[in-house]
C-alpha cells in the first residue's frame, strides 16, 4: 500500500538513494582495494610452478656432477700420494 503523504514518500525516496549511494561506495572501495593489492603483489618477484621446478631440477644436477667431481678429485689425489 503505498501512502499519499509527500514527506513519508520523500524520505522513502532519500533512504532508498542513501542505500544505492553506500552499495556504490562499498563496491568502488572493494575495486580499489583489489587493485592496491594487484599493484603491491606485483611488485614482488614471485616465480611460477615450472620456473621453480626447473631450477630445482639445475640445483640437483648440479649436486649430482659436484659429487661425481669430488670423487674423481680424491682418486686422482690418492694416485699422486702414492707416487
Amino acid at each position: 500500500m503505498q501512502s499519499e503523504n509527500p514527506l513519508i514518500a520523500d524520505f522513502v525516496k532519500m533512504a532508498n538513494a542513501a542505500a544505492g549511494t553506500f552499495a556504490g561506495m562499498t563496491r568502488e572501495a572493494r575495486e580499489g582495494a583489489r587493485e592496491r593489492m594487484k599493484e603491491a603483489l606485483g611488485g614482488l618477484d614471485f616465480v611460477s610452478r615450472e620456473e621453480f621446478d626447473a631450477v630445482k631440477d639445475m640445483a640437483a644436477k648440479a649436486r649430482e656432477q659436484a659429487e661425481a667431481l669430488e670423487t674423481r678429485v680424491a682418486l686422482l689425489e690418492a694416485k699422486l700420494a702414492t707416487k
